[in-house]
């Protein structure tokens, strides 16, 4: 969020503090904060003892602000004791970060933010270039650690620079995709230019969302295992639990599913099975256990 509104307040004419991290309230807010920033950044931290998710965030800005070193400092207002401030500035929840710099409120963030992201908030407040790839990269580890609104925000405000950055347009439609919203991140898609539409974040972003489609339409993965073994020379039933067994999260239980089609007819529906254990690579990424021991087998199969 940007926030321009300059705080009004009564604090002393004492000089900027020299501490990375402190404490402040009602009465030291103008020098703890506001006359220190004109010397340097300063982030405030708006917390309650009773607030969990502030007990999360604040050891992460502790350390973000002690590794930048000097380069900007950290503020913390208890806002039962000091209710005043927080009022000024329309706080209405908490965890509540806000930026100061030359004496006023210029950015800052709501929510427990995980410490990449807090990282590179910090990196741009004090002037350092971050850039687009680290932004990616910061999106990245949201999605990994499940927080897939914030990566969508991430993905957002680079489309905003870079229209046409096919790897943000991909993340996007991917964070769709996980929250189950198939539709929007068709439309999402749809976004990508004639000429960058074959690209290769913009198709692994397709096989990802024909994957969770498939998926929707799997069936129950332990009536699909029982049918699968009553009748283990059916492909189909094979097919069917291994698309089953990959939306469960049992990705070695579909490679498989998958492998013992192609042992066993690898020619079968027009290499359907290998087809299909390529797509799984692409969604699962290059890098996923999965993928590499699944490309390894699959090769022993075709090239034995």
């Amino acid at each position: 969020m940007s926030i321009e509104t300059p705080i009004i307040g009564a604090g002393s004419d004492a000089a900027p503090a020299s501490e990375t991290v402190k404490n402040t309230t009602t009465q030291d807010f103008v020098r703890d904060v506001v006359e220190a920033s004109r010397e340097r950044p300063v982030l405030v931290d708006f917390w309650a003892p009773w607030c969990g998710p502030c007990k999360q965030l604040t050891p992460i800005l502790e350390k973000a602000v002690r590794d930048a070193k000097g380069a900007v400092a950290l503020v913390k207002l208890n806002i039962d004791e000091h209710p005043e401030i927080p009022g000024q500035m329309g706080v209405q929840s908490i965890p509540a970060v806000f930026a100061f710099k030359e004496g006023r409120p210029v950015d800052g963030f709501m929510g427990a933010l995980p410490e990449s992201q807090i990282n590179a908030f910090i990196a741009r407040l004090v002037g350092e270039t971050v850039g687009v790839g680290a932004d990616l990269e910061t999106a990245a580890a949201a999605i990994e650690a499940g927080d897939v609104n914030a990566a969508a925000q991430i993905f957002g405000q680079v489309l905003q620079e870079e229209p046409e950055n096919m790897e943000a347009l991909a993340g996007l439609a991917n964070c769709y995709v996980k929250t189950g919203d198939l539709e929007r991140a068709e439309q999402t898609l749809a976004l990508a230019p004639p000429n960058k539409a074959d690209s290769a974040p913009i198709a692994a972003a397709r096989s990802a969302l024909d994957l969770a489609r498939k998926s929707n339409d799997a069936g129950d993965a332990d009536a699909l295992r029982e049918k699968a073994a009553q009748s283990p020379d059916d492909p189909q039933a094979q097919f069917d639990l291994a698309i089953a067994l990959n939306a469960s999260g049992d990705r070695e239980g579909a490679l498989e599913a998958l492998l013992s089609i192609v042992a066993k007819d690898r020619n079968w529906n027009d290499d359907a099975a290998r087809k299909q254990l390529v797509q799984f690579f692409d969604v699962w990424g290059a890098t996923d256990p999965a993928t590499l021991s699944g490309r390894q087998r699959l090769s022993s199969l075709l090239f034995a």
